[in-house]
């Protein structure tokens, strides 16, 4: 009998008698752990037609370390799978949404699952994949979000800041709670750059009052305002240092001062100007006495600075207004999810200009268009395919395809 279409793995039968009489050992000796043909994978023992003198393999899988991106493999002499950490799937977890980046135009792609990505937009962008081209005059900010970015804008480095400078902000919280807690209005420094290890300028808000701190290279300045009036909905500073010395004026408050510890009288900083939060914001990096927890919630406009009593005031950036970079920032008062219609039950989230669909469990997609199969991770309930073994969807459930050395309607038996 002559079969078409066979596939043998190890050996080919017919010849096995006559390749014993002759001598000849023929045939492949050792481990077939994963089989393949087309990109598909084929279930060695459950697609198997026959075999003979098979056993199962003695060194354990997970003495190859086969799982991916900090996945933990757990194995014994017949079984072995990945556990895989938040964000990442497949079965040496191997894959992640942003794999393949859905975002255009230079966003920032975050994993919001398995399945969907998050697109946290550059300055001058908006929409679910940053598409759109937004014009900002009055930029917007809205802290950390729940990825643990900030909203944030980057200028080139202030030139001549080293002895003098002035800077005039004007901002408009977005409430009078969180945005007044621990947020960031501008910083520029670096760590590890003065004598005593830290040179920075970094104005913010705590616990209501308007802080204002810089270290020259030999101690930390701060100035902090009486709490603020919320009555107001514009907030005005000026804030400036000669030398040693700064001062500190907010709305209508008196003027407040204060010197420099140590003998150093430079400000040497050669970072950008960030306006809002930070590229990566991780305040434990940041030098000491400039940490902010969270980036600025509400709306920063008109910020202009001069480094000479003689200059006039200009806006930071080269060429001037003009940022080098930036993420999640929107125009003041503008909402992109007026322009967002998620399906479904979907909740519209709005971070700057970053927009995005929160979808109710069983939906997924960009705006919760697509349901989720009862095998992938976000199902509820979860599927309950045990020791690896792998979910296969049905039209009317799920079957399980169990690993090697197991049985049961769910993999559940050795």
């Amino acid at each position: 009998q002559i079969t078409f279409g066979s596939i043998f793995l190890g050996n080919v039968p017919v010849y096995e008698e006559v390749n014993r009489c002759a001598g000849h050992i023929v045939g492949y000796k050792g481990c077939i752990r994963d089989f393949q043909v087309n990109n598909k994978e084929l279930f060695i023992i459950d697609e198997a037609l026959g075999g003979r003198n098979i056993e199962n393999c003695n060194v354990p899988i997970c003495d190859y370390h086969p799982c991916r991106n900090g996945g933990t493999c757990t194995s014994d002499k017949e079984n072995w799978f990945c556990e895989c950490p938040k964000l990442y799937s497949g079965k040496l977890c191997q894959f992640t949404t942003c794999d393949e980046n859905p975002c255009g135009n230079g966003a920032t792609c975050f994993p919001k699952s398995r399945q969907d990505a998050v697109c946290l937009c550059p300055y001058g962008r908006s929409g679910i994949l940053c598409s759109d081209a937004i014009n900002i005059s009055q930029p917007s900010f809205s802290g950390t979000d729940v990825f643990g970015y900030t909203s944030f804008l980057a200028y080139s480095t202030i030139p001549n800041i080293t002895f003098y400078y002035e800077f005039r902000v004007k901002f408009q919280l977005a409430n009078h709670h969180s945005a007044l807690q621990d947020n960031l209005i501008f910083f520029t420094g670096q760590k590890g750059q003065g004598l005593n290890g830290d040179d920075f300028l970094v104005l913010g808000l705590r616990n209501g009052r308007v802080v204002y701190s810089y270290n020259l290279g030999s101690g930390t300045a701060t100035i902090s305002s009486k709490p603020l009036d919320l009555t107001l909905s514009i907030h005005v500073i000026h804030l400036g240092r000669y030398l040693q010395k700064g001062w500190l004026k907010v709305d209508d408050h008196k003027n407040k001062t204060v010197a420099s510890p140590g003998r150093l009288v430079g400000l040497n900083v050669f970072s950008q100007f960030y306006l809002g939060g930070y590229y990566e914001y991780i305040p434990e990096l940041l030098p000491n006495g400039s940490r902010f927890k969270n980036g600025f919630q509400g709306c920063i406009f008109d910020v202009q600075v001069r480094t000479s009593m003689n200059q006039e005031f200009k806006s930071p950036g080269t060429p001037e207004g003009h940022p080098n970079s930036g993420r999640s920032v929107g125009q003041c008062k503008d909402s992109p999810c007026s322009l967002i219609k998620c399906r479904n039950g979907g909740k519209c989230i709005e971070s700057g200009s970053t927009v995005y669909c929160d979808c109710p469990t069983g939906w997924k997609g960009a705006f919760c268009t697509e349901t989720v199969s009862v095998c992938e991770p976000e199902h509820n309930p979860p599927h309950l395919c045990k020791q690896g073994g792998t979910c296969v969807p049905l039209p009317d459930g799920y079957t399980c395809h169990c690993p090697l050395g197991t049985t049961g309607t769910y993999c559940e038996q050795g």
